[in-house]
C-alpha cells in the first residue's frame, strides 16, 4: 500500500497563492504628512539648542557681544537706546491767520426801476453783459415829455415878459416919486407885483427843470459799473414808474466784497491793527484750499457780536480783475492779521499732549531725553511756534517718542546704521 504522494509544489507556486498587499494613493498622503511632521519637530529642536547655546555663549562675558561694553550691551554702541528722529528748534517768520469760509458779496447790486411811465422804444443791452456807469439800457417813448418841457417852457417866457414891463414900471413910478408927482401908495403897489411875477417866474423855471428831468428820465441808463442779468421786460411793453419788477438787475462785480466770521477772542487783535493804520491782507481760496482765486484788503467789521456762534461778521475787499470770484459764491478767507518775527519753531510732529499739557522731548548732550513742558502759538505749515520753554537750537524728539521715557538712551537712524555695520567685525573679532 502505497502512501500519500510527497507534494512537488515548487516555491513559484507558493509565492503564487500568498496574496501581495498594496497601498492606496490615501496612505500614502498620510505617510508623507508623517514624514514631515517628524521632519519640522527635528528641526525646531535642533534650532532651539543652537539658540541656548548662543545665549550662554553671549552671556559668558565681552567675547559674546552682549555684556557690557559689547556691540549692543547697554554700554556699547546702541545697547539699548531707541531709535528717534531728531528735529532743531529754528527761527521763522509766522504769519498770525484768521481761517473762515465766507460768501461772496457784491459791493452793489441795483435793480433799474423805470423813473417815468412810458411805452420802452429801445432795449440798448444783452443778457450778461458788461456795462458802464451811465450807459443807456433802454429808452422809453418821450413824446410826451417833450410836450410838457415846451409848455413849461412858454410859461416861463411869458412870465419873464410880464416881469420885465413890471419893472420898467415900477423904475418910472421911482422917478415920479422923486419929483413928487406921484403917490408914494402906488409906487409901493408896484413893487409889489414885480416881487409877485418874479416868484411866478420862478415857479415856471422849476416847471421847466421838472419837464427836463423827466425827459431825461426817458433814456433809463446804468446806475453802477457791473454786470446786467436777465431782462425782465420787452420792447413794446408799457412801464410805470417806481415798477418793482424794474427792466434789468445789475451786480457790481469788480471789486467785489467776501463777508466772513470773525472769533470774538481775535477782535481786539484786528482791532488793534487797524487802529496802528495797519493794511490786513486777505486771500480768497476755492473750496479745497489749493487754488488762490483773488488777493485783497481787510475792509470792516460788524458793531456786534452774534450770540449764537460767538462771531463777528466782516468784510474784505478783491479787485476780482480775473472775475474768479462770483456773487452767492463759498469761499475759503485766510485774513494775515500779524506776523511773528523770529518766532521758535519746531515740527509739529515733536508737539506732544500730556495731562498737563503740551511737552517735548528734549535730547540732551549725553543722548538721553527728558520730558519738558512748552507754550505753544500758533501753528504754521507743519510747525509749531513755541512761546515759552525752548530755546533757539534745542533738539527735540519728532519720531519714536512713544516709546520713550524719562532719562532714555536714544539713537538716530544714522547712529543706528553705523552701528549695525560695525557689529559683524565685532562678532568676527
Amino acid at each position: 500500500m502505497t502512501g500519500p504522494e510527497p507534494s512537488t509544489t515548487t516555491s513559484h507556486e507558493t509565492a503564487a497563492v500568498v496574496p501581495r498587499r498594496s497601498f492606496s494613493p490615501r496612505a500614502r498622503r498620510i505617510s508623507w504628512i508623517v514624514a514631515l511632521v517628524v521632519l519640522a519637530i527635528v528641526l525646531a529642536l535642533v534650532l532651539a539648542l543652537a539658540r541656548g547655546g548662543s545665549q550662554k555663549g553671549a552671556a559668558g562675558g565681552p567675547p559674546g557681544g552682549r555684556g557690557p561694553g559689547g556691540p549692543g550691551g547697554p554700554g556699547g554702541p546702541g545697547g539699548g537706546a531707541t531709535t528717534v528722529g531728531i528735529a532743531a528748534a529754528a527761527a521763522l517768520d509766522v504769519p498770525v491767520t484768521i481761517e473762515a469760509l465766507g460768501t461772496v458779496t457784491p459791493a452793489a447790486t441795483v435793480t433799474v426801476r423805470p423813473q417815468v411811465s412810458g411805452t420802452i422804444t429801445q432795449i440798448l443791452f444783452r443778457e450778461g453783459q458788461m456795462v458802464k456807469k451811465g450807459q443807456v439800457l433802454a429808452v422809453i417813448d418821450a413824446r410826451a415829455y417833450q410836450a410838457q418841457l415846451l409848455q413849461a417852457q412858454g410859461a416861463l417866457q411869458r412870465d419873464r415878459a410880464q416881469l420885465d414891463v413890471a419893472r420898467l414900471t415900477l423904475k418910472r413910478y421911482q422917478t415920479l416919486l422923486a419929483q413928487d408927482s406921484i403917490a408914494r401908495q402906488d409906487v409901493d403897489t408896484q413893487a409889489a407885483t414885480v416881487r409877485q411875477l418874479e416868484g411866478t417866474a420862478n415857479v415856471n423855471r422849476g416847471a421847466v427843470e421838472a419837464a427836463r428831468v423827466n425827459v431825461g428820465f426817458t433814456r433809463v441808463v446804468a446806475p453802477v459799473t457791473g454786470r446786467v442779468g436777465l431782462r425782465a421786460t420787452d420792447i413794446g411793453n408799457y412801464v410805470s414808474a417806481g415798477d418793482t419788477t424794474g427792466i434789468v438787475t445789475v451786480t457790481t462785480l469788480s471789486p467785489i466784497d467776501v463777508q466772513f466770521t470773525v472769533p470774538q477772542d481775535q477782535i481786539p487783535t484786528v482791532q488793534q491793527r487797524i487802529a496802528q493804520g495797519a493794511t490786513l491782507p486777505a486771500v480768497a481760496k476755492d473750496r479745497t484750499r489749493t487754488t488762490v482765486l483773488d488777493r485783497g484788503t481787510f475792509l470792516t467789521l460788524n458793531n456786534e457780536v452774534s450770540t449764537s456762534t460767538g462771531t463777528v461778521n466782516a468784510k474784505a475787499r478783491f479787485p476780482n480783475s480775473n472775475n474768479a470770484l462770483y456773487p452767492s459764491q463759498f469761499v475759503n478767507v485766510t485774513l494775515q492779521v500779524d506776523t511773528l518775527k523770529g518766532a521758535v519753531t519746531v515740527p509739529a510732529a515733536g508737539v506732544r499732549q500730556g495731562t498737563s499739557g503740551s511737552y517735548v522731548w528734549l535730547l540732551k548732550g549725553d543722548n538721553s531725553v527728558t520730558q519738558r513742558k512748552v507754550t505753544t502759538g500758533p501753528t504754521y505749515s507743519d510747525r509749531v511756534v513755541i512761546t515759552g520753554g525752548l530755546s533757539l537750537g534745542e533738539k527735540v524728539v519728532t519720531e519714536g517718542g512713544d516709546r520713550l521715557t524719562e532719562g532714555g538712551k536714544v539713537q538716530t537712524a544714522q547712529t543706528a546704521a553705523a552701528a549695525a555695520k560695525a557689529a559683524p567685525a565685532s562678532r568676527q573679532r
